[in-house]
């Protein structure tokens, strides 16, 4: 069991993954991070162009990593203040167990 350990998951709009990639990069834990396209389902259109709002799905990127408590704290005061209104969302999660297999 690993106590203090998160598991933070970002959606990203598809135009701020360079620069996530970058911010990550800057802060990486000793584990690294993972990214992958998704499409976010979301009765909401708010933001959403027409196209989008026919699809009933908006492109994002997500990213994972998981940190430890005081670089839960650095990431997301480093992406707060780079960041603000960008149309991020997080969640953060407790790592319950990790390890290679």
């Amino acid at each position: 069991m690993n106590n203090n350990e998160y598991l933070v998951t970002l959606q990203v709009p598809v135009s701020l993954e360079e620069l996530i990639v970058d911010c990550l990069l800057a802060l990486e834990s000793e584990l690294g991070f993972i990214s992958f396209p998704v499409s976010v389902h979301n009765h909401q259109h708010k933001g959403l162009s027409l196209s989008e709002q026919v699809r009933g799905r908006q492109k994002k990127i997500r990213f994972q990593l998981q940190v430890d408590e005081p670089g839960l704290f650095a990431l997301l005061t480093q992406l707060k203040q780079d960041f603000s209104g960008a149309g991020i969302h997080y969640r953060v999660l407790p790592v319950i167990e990790h390890g290679f297999i």
